[in-house]
C-alpha cells in the first residue's frame, strides 16, 4: 500500500487518506488526493508566480480552489502565525540547547540563524498556509465522486 495512504480503511475499495499527511503534502481538502499546486516543488524555481501557480479546480475532484475573489487575502495572517509559532519554537530550542547571554553575541546569532531560516522555509510556508486556510472552509467528503463540489462565487 502506497505511503500517502497512512490512512483508515473504510467499507469501500478505496482507503480514507490521512488529514495530516494530506495537509502536510498539500492536498485537496475534499478527496486529500488531489495536487494543489501545478509545480510539486516549490525551490525549482523562484518568483511568486511560479511558488504559488495553483490548478483552479482539484484534478481529482473538481473542488473549486479559489473560493472567492481576494480569498487568499486571509492566508497571510495563517503564514504570519506559523512564522511566529516557528520563530518562537527555535527561540526556546536555542535558549536550551545553547543559551541566551547579552553578554556575547549568542542572541545576535539566534536572530540570523532564526532569520535564515524563515527565508528558507517561506516558499513551503507560503503553500502550506495556503492550503491549511482552505482547509478552514472545505472538509472533507468520502463520496467526492458522486457528489456536488463546494462552489462559493
Amino acid at each position: 500500500m502506497p505511503l500517502f495512504y497512512l490512512c483508515k480503511m473504510t467499507n469501500e475499495k478505496r482507503p480514507e487518506p490521512n488529514y495530516l499527511w494530506s495537509l502536510f503534502t498539500l492536498r485537496c481538502p475534499r478527496c486529500r488526493r488531489g495536487d494543489m499546486f501545478k509545480n510539486k516543488n516549490a525551490y525549482k524555481k523562484f518568483g511568486l508566480n511560479y511558488m504559488l501557480d495553483m490548478h483552479t479546480h482539484c484534478p481529482e475532484c473538481g473542488q473549486q480552489v479559489e473560493l472567492e475573489t481576494g480569498f487568499w487575502y486571509g492566508d497571510g495572517y495563517v503564514s504570519y502565525g506559523l512564522t511566529v509559532v516557528i520563530s518562537v519554537i527555535t527561540f526556546l530550542l536555542w535558549l536550551l540547547i545553547i543559551g541566551v547571554s547579552l553578554r556575547d553575541d549568542r542572541l545576535t546569532y539566534y536572530l540570523i540563524f532564526n532569520g535564515i531560516l524563515v527565508i528558507v522555509l517561506q516558499p513551503w510556508l507560503m503553500r502550506f498556509s495556503r492550503v491549511l486556510y482552505l482547509y478552514f472552509f472545505v472538509n472533507y467528503s468520502e463520496n467526492y465522486d458522486t457528489e456536488k463540489t463546494i462552489e462559493f462565487n
